[in-house]
C-alpha cells in the first residue's frame, strides 16, 4: 500500500509545493512572511501552519529568520507543536509522523468513523494550541530577557 498509495502521493505533494514556491518567487514570499509576523495571532497560527505546509518538517523552522530574536523561541514552539495536527490533512508536511497518524486512523476506521471530520478537528485544535503556546512562550521569553538585562545592569 505504501509503494502504490502513500509514496506517490507524497512525491506529488512535495513537487507541487516546490513548484508553487518557485512560481511565486522567494522575494514575494519573504515580504508576505514579514507582513504575517506583525500580528501576534497571525505570527503563531498562520505563519507556523504556512511554514509546515510549504517547507515541511524540519525546514519549516527556517521561517524563524523573519522574526525578531525574542520571537524566535515562540515560533519554534508553535511550529513544532503543529507537526502532528497538520499530518491528517496534509501528509507531506511531516511524513515521519504519518505512520503514527495512520495507526490511529486505522483504529478510527475500524470503529466505523470517517477520517475527514477527525482530521479537521485535529487541525483546528492544533491551531488553537499553537496560538496559546506561541503567546505564552513569547511572554516567558520577554520576561527572561528583561530579567537578564536587569541582572547585567546590576
Amino acid at each position: 500500500g505504501f509503494v502504490t498509495g502513500i509514496i506517490p502521493t507524497l512525491v506529488c505533494l512535495i513537487t507541487a509545493v516546490n513548484a508553487l514556491l518557485k512560481f511565486c518567487g522567494e522575494e514575494r514570499i519573504a515580504r508576505f512572511a514579514q507582513k504575517c509576523t506583525g500580528n501576534i495571532v497571525l505570527r503563531y497560527t498562520v505563519f507556523p501552519i504556512m511554514a509546515m505546509f510549504f517547507l515541511t518538517n524540519p525546514m519549516a523552522y527556517t521561517f524563524g529568520r523573519f522574526l525578531k530574536e525574542e520571537q524566535k523561541p515562540a515560533f519554534y514552539d508553535s511550529a513544532v507543536s503543529m507537526c502532528h495536527p497538520i499530518t491528517g490533512m496534509f501528509p507531506h508536511a511531516n511524513p515521519a509522523e504519518l505512520f503514527v497518524y495512520m495507526g490511529i486512523a486505522t483504529g478510527i476506521q475500524q470503529l466505523g468513523y470517517t477520517l475527514g471530520p477527525i482530521a479537521i478537528r485535529f487541525f483546528i485544535v492544533g491551531a488553537i494550541v499553537i496560538l496559546i503556546r506561541g503567546v505564552l512562550t513569547e511572554y516567558i521569553t520577554k520576561m527572561m530577557l528583561k530579567r537578564k538585562a536587569q541582572q547585567a545592569s546590576v
